[in-house]
């Protein structure tokens, strides 16, 4: 099955973003997702301590190489955006038509940036992705710099969403040797199926300065836990068994 966005069509709306779709679509053949679809999402922190990442572009950054990623998993050419700090500052979009200098006109529009409330953004986005109906699994790509305000809201949600079609992809901004992230290494390795049903989350650390980390390296480790998910997830019913192109179902 081939991208849901070809490349001519990418190299038509969003040319800067080629290489970007190239880099994706290679890390999901080798990961053997080369004709997985689901539903991108982005969450993005817009906590205080986020703004020198605004700053110097790395947010704008990760937006676009998700978009990238979106353009082979997903045909609308859109990625539901979730900007949250103590509260959810803003739902909205990023798309292969209007991706330069998204970001910024985005947040130049919001206000105080405050502190972190995983549960809310988690919880903003299961309601879109429930309202919007869609019958594949959702990619969450969930970036922060820093542990939630309530860690028992955090990781309660995150078990409940178990039984849900999403998979939750954490990205850490900042100092990896941060005491900040060890609670999302937590959330990576809560047992199955004591505390949720399968395995939905996986965490990476992208360093003090994410933009400097390679296309190829970040595709790769934003997708490594994705096929694990989906065969659980399908094993236990939770998502459903992919077609294959004669119509007949498979793993």
């Amino acid at each position: 099955m081939p991208a849901a966005i070809s490349l001519r069509k990418v190299e038509e709306t969003a040319p800067a973003l080629v290489d970007l779709y190239k880099h994706a679509g290679a890390s999901l053949a080798e990961h053997g997702l080369g004709s997985t679809r689901a539903a991108v999402y982005l969450v993005l922190d817009h906590s205080g301590s986020m703004r020198p990442y605004y700053r110097d572009g790395s947010v704008q950054a990760l937006a676009e190489r998700v978009l990238g990623l979106s353009a082979h998993l997903d045909d609308d050419g859109r990625v539901p955006t979730v900007f949250f700090s103590t509260d959810i500052d803003a739902v909205d979009s990023i798309g292969l038509d209007d991706h330069q200098g998204r970001i910024e006109r985005i947040v130049s529009r919001l206000g105080h940036m405050g502190k972190t409330s995983y549960h809310l953004a988690m919880d903003a986005v299961i309601d879109h992705y429930l309202d919007s109906g869609s019958t594949d699994p959702a990619f969450v790509v969930f970036q922060t710099d820093g542990g939630p305000i309530s860690r028992p809201a955090a990781e309660r949600y995150l078990c409940k969403a178990a039984k849900l079609p999403l998979f939750w992809q954490f990205i850490g901004f900042g100092d990896p040797g941060s005491k900040q992230f060890d609670f999302l290494r937590k959330l990576d390795d809560l047992p199955v199926p004591s505390h949720r049903a399968v395995d939905n989350a996986g965490f990476f650390h992208a360093g003090e300065d994410p933009r400097t980390v390679p296309d190829a390296v970040l595709y790769d480790r934003l997708v490594a836990e994705f096929p694990q998910w989906l065969a659980a997830a399908r094993a236990r019913g939770i998502v459903p068994a992919a077609p294959d192109r004669s119509g007949t179902t498979g793993a």
